[in-house]
């Protein structure tokens, strides 16, 4: 398969995840599936999860056609038993599972006064229930020693305007630092990822759709620029990769130290953008 052109061969070895096998929740778009695309290119076979099948399969089947081994399947992270199903359907064509990726997550900028209870409990649920299900259903298929536990998270410091994302994620970290404890001995290993403001997503593209305000969101980033989807994958895949064989527990920033800045500078951009106000579309 052919890497990525972000990815040089040098970086790491083309077998670096041979044989291994990964399911991936929000699999089929964005960051996830850049994770995903790493990971088959490495070697690894890898079942995509969504809500949406038909965006599942069709994911799946890109990686296929560059060499890959990949599958779709449907589940919602909310529903456990689904999952359980999902799990077992993922297993019974690639085998027991080596890497769990816990991506799928939801989303809104929006100030507390301009979030409904149900907003707030639909993040929640999705992020933080969400992976503690796929966690949890996908455990019993899990190689122990030498499986590995990966979760997207976000900022555990104070966002302005993500009141409700940085609850449900400060709860999956303290989750994956929990279970790192927990599962030690196990031999399975449980990190995250907190990705910064990354180019080429559908997140970004919604909040940065001019350049303009793209400058607006490079001025709070001390490396002064975007990252790329590869960012977070070449993180992934040296998290779940043999050199971290000794690293558990590890909420690593992939984000060129925007998270040092703390959250006032987002503040100020997103005053300026408008954003700071309550807005009927945010309190769904």
């Amino acid at each position: 398969m052919t890497l990525s052109a972000g990815t040089p061969e040098s970086t790491f070895r083309p077998d670096l995840l041979a044989g291994k096998h990964a399911l991936i929740t929000g699999g089929g778009s964005g960051i996830n599936l850049g994770i995903a695309r790493s990971f088959a290119a490495h070697g690894c076979a890898v079942t995509l999860l969504g809500r949406n099948l038909e965006k599942a399969q069709g994911a799946a089947a890109g990686i296929q056609a560059e060499g890959g081994r990949a599958m779709g399947v449907s589940a919602d992270v909310r529903d456990f038993a689904a999952l359980q199903a999902a799990a077992e359907q993922a297993t019974s064509e690639f085998g027991p599972l080596d890497i769990v990726l816990a991506g799928a997550a939801g989303n809104f900028p929006a100030p507390v006064d301009g979030i409904s209870p149900n907003g707030f409990k639909t993040v929640v649920d999705i992020d933080l229930l969400g992976t503690y299900n796929t966690i949890k259903a996908c455990a019993p298929h899990l190689r122990a020693p030498g499986g590995n536990i990966l979760s997207i998270s976000a900022y555990g410091v104070p966002v302005p305007l993500q009141a409700h994302v940085v609850a449900a994620k400060a709860g999956v970290d303290a989750l994956t630092q929990t279970l790192a404890v927990e599962w030690g001995l196990r031999g399975i290993r449980v990190n995250a990822i907190i990705p910064g403001p990354i180019d080429g997503t559908e997140g970004m593209a919604r909040l940065a759709p001019d350049e303009k305000t793209r400058q607006k969101f490079i001025a709070t980033v001390p490396l002064g620029r975007f990252g790329v989807p590869q960012d977070i994958a070449n993180a992934a895949l040296f998290l779940v990769s043999d050199a971290a064989s000794y690293v558990t527990g590890v909420i690593l920033p992939v984000d060129g130290g925007q998270n040092m800045l703390g959250g006032a500078p987002q503040y100020m951009m997103y005053q300026q953008m408008g954003l700071a106000q309550p807005k009927s579309g945010n309190t769904q």
